[in-house]
C-alpha cells in the first residue's frame, strides 16, 4: 500500500467513534465522517445500520455518492425522527464552534439579536444531543471553531445535560471528555501532528494526559476497503489538507 494520507487517517478515527455500537443507525455529515461509517460497517462493526444519504438502508456498505443498490429497509423521515427520540442513532455532526463541554453551535456567529453570519439554524441538533450518542467531525481544527464560549448553543454539551458527547475528530487529533467533569480531552494526535499545535490551535484549555499516543493507522484490509471499495475517486483527500 502507498503512503497512507492525513484523510486516511481521520476516516479511521471517525470509524473508532462507532466501534461497540452495535445495530444502531450511524448518521453522519460530512465526506470523512460518512466514510468513517460505512468503513466500520464493513470491517470491525457489522451489526451497524447505514444509509445511501437518504431515506434508504443499504444492505451493505456503498461507495460514496453511489446508489444504493441492494436495500434491506426504508426509513422515512416519520421513522428517523423515531429513532432520533428513542436513543436508536449515533449521529456524527459538524460544528461551526465547540466549547470544552461539547456545546455545538451551527446557528450562528455573534450575537443572537444582530448576528455575524447566520449559518444553519438549530436544525436536529438539540434532539440529537439530548436522545442520542453523538459526536463532531471538525475537518480545519482552529480557534474560530474551538472557542471559549459558543455564540449560540445548537447542541447541547455534557454540562447541558446531553445524552452523551462521544468523540470529536479533526483534522489534527482525536478528543474524547472522558475527565471527571467532562472536560474535552486531547485522545491522540495524528501521525505528524505535536500537542503544542493542536493547543495552539484550540480556544480553550484542554484536559492533556501526560502521555498523549498518536492516532492509529489503518490497516491494509481497511487501506483496501477505503481506497478500492469505498472512496476509489479519493473524495476524501478533498476534505482534508494534507
Amino acid at each position: 500500500m502507498s503512503e497512507v494520507t492525513r484523510a486516511e487517517v481521520c476516516v479511521v478515527a471517525c470509524a473508532e467513534a462507532w466501534r461497540g455500537d452495535g445495530e444502531i443507525l450511524a448518521a453522519a455529515m460530512g465526506t470523512c465522517s460518512v466514510l468513517g461509517a460505512r468503513l466500520a460497517r464493513a470491517t470491525f462493526e457489522p451489526g451497524l445500520l447505514t444509509t445511501d444519504g437518504g431515506p434508504l438502508l443499504t444492505a451493505e456498505p456503498i461507495p460514496f455518492g453511489a446508489p444504493a443498490g441492494d436495500v434491506e429497509g426504508w426509513l422515512p423521515f416519520r421513522d428517523h425522527l423515531w429513532l432520533v427520540a428513542n436513543g436508536r442513532r449515533h449521529v456524527m455532526m459538524g460544528a461551526s464552534q465547540l466549547d470544552r463541554y461539547g456545546n455545538q453551535n451551527i446557528s450562528a456567529i455573534g450575537d443572537w439579536a444582530r448576528p455575524k453570519s447566520q449559518l444553519l439554524g438549530m436544525r436536529g441538533a438539540p434532539g440529537n444531543t439530548r436522545n442520542n450518542p453523538t459526536s463532531y467531525w471538525v475537518p480545519r481544527h482552529s480557534t474560530r471553531v474551538f472557542v471559549e464560549r459558543v455564540d449560540v448553543v445548537s447542541g447541547i454539551g455534557w454540562d447541558r445535560g446531553a445524552h452523551e458527547i462521544r468523540r470529536v475528530v479533526t483534522d489534527l487529533a482525536v478528543f474524547d471528555f472522558e475527565t471527571p467533569d467532562h472536560r474535552m480531552r486531547l485522545r491522540s494526535v495524528h501521525p505528524g501532528t505535536t500537542v503544542a499545535e493542536v493547543v495552539e490551535n484550540t480556544g480553550f484549555e484542554l484536559a492533556i494526559p501526560a502521555d498523549v499516543p498518536e492516532t492509529r493507522l489503518p490497516t491494509a484490509e481497511e487501506l483496501r476497503v477505503l481506497r478500492e471499495v469505498l472512496d476509489p475517486r479519493g473524495l476524501r483527500d478533498r476534505e482534508v489538507r494534507s
